[in-house]
């Protein structure tokens, strides 16, 4: 029998750095659980993947910045990142933890 699980405890007091954590990887999927609070990317900085990535928020607030667009999401927003599409982190919320589960295909 698998173990239980939730996404939403086990969060650090202090994150100085954004948390990447794997849930599931498998030889064509990756799940990870993502934890940010007020964490942005460089701003020079731009994800190029060649997978398509789901991300979905779990809980808090982002920003999103496409090449040609912005997109804020909040709890229980999600979106498809196609390959190639660079994209970058451009804030979240710094009062609480954002969430995000990112599911790489």
């Amino acid at each position: 029998m698998s173990a239980k699980h939730n996404l939403l405890i086990d969060i650090p007091t202090a994150i100085p750095d954004e948390i990447f954590e794997t849930i599931i990887s498998t030889q064509n999927v990756k799940i990870e659980r993502i934890i940010s609070k007020g964490h942005k990317s460089e701003s020079d900085f731009w994800y190029d993947q060649h997978q398509s990535e789901w991300i979905l928020v779990i809980k808090g607030e982002a920003r999103l910045q496409f090449e040609d667009k912005t997109i804020h999401l909040s709890t229980g927003d999600y979106l498809t990142i196609a390959p190639h599409q660079k994209h970058r982190v451009d804030w979240t919320t710094p009062e609480e933890e954002t969430i995000w589960l990112a599911v790489f295909y």
